[in-house]
């Protein structure tokens, strides 16, 4: 969210900002937002004379000692607050209006972030490591995995609908090698894991920017009033809503892992086969809380933490920063990793990496104090560290092997429970 001054005083860049996010609808927006703030200011001016008049006169009556004219002027100065009540109550309409228009404003983008009209235009910055050549045609995982009884795209139908799946045997145990293994590394990186709930109020949903804008992306329990989380993100944001950190020493890193749960609204005609798109999900999340001269630094920290994770598993990945047109609602600038599936025969994103400045904080009121200085907002940074199953495809489909096997890569046999190689018999 945006500070009203910073909308009085800077509407033309945010009016740029929206539209180089390719929303030019919400300039007239911002007019409003304008109008109504101006409208409110006119309230509130003519609440403050009315009640310094009503002050006035309570003066005056103590002075009255004449009974009945001192009655005849208290019920004229009932009037006055009859009036006072009813601009109070106009004053909180405009407010609630003006909220809401705030709300759907999206953040500013950094500088450096490339102008954009489409995905088409982020920028790849680099590629690490050459795509595997196989002496095969590599299979895609939708083939790989149900040959090794690993993936059940029937059941996973038969038990909740479409792009719904059932992971079993090994498979299920590499999607929880994986799981740990980012846990672990991320710890190992300098990030304190938490555990939090999978299911969060609206206001910790609205803090982290989800709400009011992806509301229909959302599954909710309505009796309730609870939201299954879409992302760790979310929950995280909300650790250190309405406090002032102390972050005298330093950052206050997280990780995190939490199944993530979205209505997925996949356009006409696009490639859904297996289970790179689902409604339900697992991710290891990245979070950072920091002083706001802090927060250029850990972007890029926290980027080389997520390439270290792809690298690890020895992936090909390669690097994008995105435009203007494909950031985030709450993002100010962000990074892309997507890593090689030869079997899709495409890059598959695994992470991005958002510095989001003031904006969530501002949203949750998460502050901090410098020494001897008033409380102000902190800013928030946030990656995906990884994501699956678009990774669990990358590892199936690069560490396959002729005869339908599945090597397990190094890093996470420890928790593989001495499965070195997925077997077409071992599902």
């Amino acid at each position: 969210m945006h500070d009203l001054n910073f909308i009085r005083t800077e509407a033309e860049r945010l009016k740029t900002a929206v539209r180089q996010r390719q929303n030019p609808e919400l300039a007239a927006t911002i007019d409003e937002a304008l109008a109504l703030d101006q409208r409110r200011r006119d309230l509130l001016k003519e609440v403050e004379a009315l009640k310094a008049e009503r002050n006035a006169a309570s003066k005056a009556i103590s002075r009255i000692k004449d009974a009945a004219e001192r009655e005849a002027k208290i019920a004229e100065q009932k009037g006055v607050g009859d009036k006072i009540a009813a601009l109070d109550e106009q004053v909180r309409g405009v407010d609630e209006a003006l909220h809401g228009l705030l709300s759907i404003l999206p953040n500013v983008p950094d500088a450096r972030t490339p102008v954009g009209t489409t995905e088409d235009d982020n920028v790849v910055l680099r590629t690490v490591g050459a795509p595997r050549q196989f002496a095969f045609a590599p299979q895609a995982h939708w083939d790989l995995g149900p040959k090794l009884g690993i993936i059940d795209f029937e059941r996973g139908v038969k038990l909740t609908g479409s792009r719904f799946y059932v992971l079993s045997g090994p498979g299920a145990r590499l999607q929880r090698a994986l799981i740990a293994w980012m846990l672990d590394l991320h710890i190992r990186q300098g990030y304190r894991e938490v555990y939090t709930p999978f299911m969060v109020r609206s206001d910790i949903l609205y803090g982290a920017g989800q709400l009011p804008k992806f509301r229909d992306n959302l599954y909710h329990d309505a009796e309730e009033d609870l939201w299954m989380v879409p992302t760790a993100e979310v929950p995280v944001t909300g650790l250190h809503k309405d406090e002032v950190m102390d972050l005298a020493r330093g950052p206050r890193r997280y990780t995190a892992y939490t199944p993530c749960f979205r209505r997925e609204k996949v356009a006409a005609g696009r490639d859904v086969r297996g289970i790179k798109r689902g409604h339900q999900f697992d991710k290891v999340e990245m979070y950072i809380f920091c002083q706001p001269p802090d927060s250029d630094a850990e972007l890029e920290r926290m980027r080389e933490h997520a390439e270290a994770t792809c690298a690890e598993l020895g992936l090909t990945y390669r690097v994008k920063q995105l435009c203007t047109a494909d950031i985030g609602f709450s993002a100010r600038m962000t990074y892309d990793l997507e890593v090689w599936a030869p079997g899709c025969n495409e890059w598959l994103e695994v992470s991005s990496v958002s510095n989001c400045g003031d904006f969530q904080a501002r949203r949750a009121n998460v502050k901090h104090r410098r020494e001897g200085g008033k409380p102000e907002f902190v800013h928030t940074l946030n990656g995906s560290g990884l994501g699956l199953p678009r990774t669990l495809i990358a590892v199936m489909e690069n560490y396959q092997q002729a005869d339908g096997s599945i090597v397990v890569p190094e890093a996470l046999r420890p928790w593989m429970g001495g499965i070195d190689v997925i077997a077409p018999d071992a599902g």
